[in-house]
């Protein structure tokens, strides 16, 4: 057998594509999806879509720049379950990066929920690092169709993403 190459791309993630991306979560959080594209005309968030060629995204997640001064906050990140560990995570963080640097920013962060260990050592690979902890919660839509409050605990992790880039500042 021979491996398969698909090209994706990343992209603003827009109102339309939020049609086929129901494998990214329930209604409910589509609906919180939406909300944020409002918020990234008034540029507050970037909301990214990876996709391959047909332009269905693959993969989404947003940066949120007002959660801390001087940070890229990564939140809500996904890639469809059939494509994980195909590096397409991978590239949606670096572009997510880049997003970052782009607008002079020299650090970023995200939040990894303690009971996943699978994505806490994903973005350790990438290099981010753990520098607190916090509890943290949100609406989640049961399978009937009413809502419920979901409570975790999440580790935050940072990462310098100045290297590399010449203009970093000293």
């Amino acid at each position: 057998m021979s491996d398969v190459v698909v090209k994706v791309s990343v992209r603003d993630l827009l109102h339309a594509d939020l049609t086929s991306c129901g494998w990214a979560g329930s209604e409910h959080h589509l609906a919180g999806v939406a909300k944020q594209l409002q918020r990234a005309r008034l540029g507050e968030v970037d909301y990214l879509a990876v996709c391959p060629p047909t332009g269905i995204p693959v993969a989404k997640g947003g940066i949120d720049y007002r959660v801390k001064e001087g940070v890229g906050t990564l939140w809500q990140l996904a890639v469809h379950p059939a494509l994980q560990s195909c590096g397409i995570g991978t590239f949606l963080v670096d572009a997510a990066e880049q997003r970052i640097r782009d607008r002079g920013l020299w650090q970023a962060e995200l939040g990894v929920e303690e009971n996943n260990p699978r994505a806490r050592a994903f973005y350790e690979r990438l290099g981010y690092v753990a520098f607190d902890r916090q509890p943290d919660s949100w609406d989640e839509q049961a399978p009937d169709g009413s809502l419920r409050r979901y409570e975790t605990m999440c580790t935050l992790m940072r990462k310098d993403i100045s290297s590399g880039c010449e203009s970093a500042p000293a």
